[in-house]
């Protein structure tokens, strides 16, 4: 009734909602991220993103190329499900197949590239404390959540991935057609002798994973439980996103095999070609 009140009018609505200036929750992004009350050593002063999304939920970010982003699961039961668009050329996206076979490895980890289906690299495991990951079995869905929570409309309390990607994506002006099929982390999926996919959990609270981006991108989180979740209640906790800027290491890449090191002087030559194409039209 009070709050009723404090908003009956105009006039009471502005100075209620003013008086919430500076008020900071457990699930908000931070601006400017630099205010991160506990940002990662000496990166305060770079830093691009600082968000807290709840389980549930979603969030999305224009990223400059040579940032780097930091998921963690902060209470054990986080599942980030990822999808990646480049800024300049949404055309070009994140391409799971790709991502597995061209490295002849599954199962992602440190140096893993994460591949855009013109066989550039988006980014790359940069660091990973948490070593269960998927790019096997893509996100949740309407039906699925449906069926085994009750629901899985964006509003629900047990929404799916693919409602929530709808929604982040519409915000870069991208359409559900231009959704593919997406990597998850925090959730373990391992391929048994018979090709059946089985479920390992999460790693723990305050395990995390670190990318690092070699073109601009466009971001999209959905945090919600993996499809082989064995739990038969939605139980997705809250995940830390940090992001900031590290061009530098671009020049110190993790992982020396020769399909990486092709894929990264394709991702060098596109962004090199771009580059002098803008500067020639300014």
């Amino acid at each position: 009734m009070t709050e009723t009140l404090a908003t009956a009018t105009t006039h009471a609505a502005r100075a209620h909602a003013r008086a919430q200036a500076g008020t900071v929750t457990d699930a908000m992004p931070i601006v400017p991220a630099s205010a991160w009350s506990t940002p990662p050593n000496g990166r305060a002063a770079t830093m691009t993103w600082a968000e807290t999304v709840p389980g549930g939920r979603y969030a999305s970010k224009v990223l400059a190329r040579g940032t780097r982003l930091r998921l963690r699961d902060l209470d054990g039961a986080a599942c980030a499900h990822l999808l990646i668009f480049r800024a300049d050329a949404p055309h070009e996206r994140l391409n799971v197949a790709d991502t597995v076979k061209v490295p002849w490895q599954a199962y992602l980890g440190l140096g893993h590239p994460l591949l855009s289906d013109q066989g550039r690299v988006l980014a790359t495991v940069v660091a990973d404390t948490s070593g269960r990951h998927d790019a096997l079995c893509g996100t949740t869905h309407l039906a699925g959540n449906t069926a085994k929570y009750g629901a899985g409309e964006l509003h629900s309390a047990s929404p799916a991935g693919r409602e929530l990607f709808t929604v982040a994506a519409a915000k870069h002006d991208l359409q559900p057609r231009d959704l593919p099929p997406s990597l998850s982390f925090f959730h373990g999926v391992k391929v048994e002798d018979d090709g059946s996919l089985v479920g390992t959990g999460n790693a723990g609270a305050g395990a995390h994973v670190d990318l690092l981006f070699h073109l601009p991108v466009i971001v999209l989180i959905a945090n919600t439980a993996h499809p082989l979740d064995p739990n038969p209640e939605f139980g997705t906790t809250k995940l830390e996103v940090l992001a900031w800027r590290a061009p530098e290491e671009l020049n110190s890449l993790p992982n020396d095999d020769p399909e990486y090191q092709r894929a990264v002087l394709n991702t060098e030559d596109a962004w090199a070609a771009a580059t002098i194409e803008t500067e020639n039209r300014q």
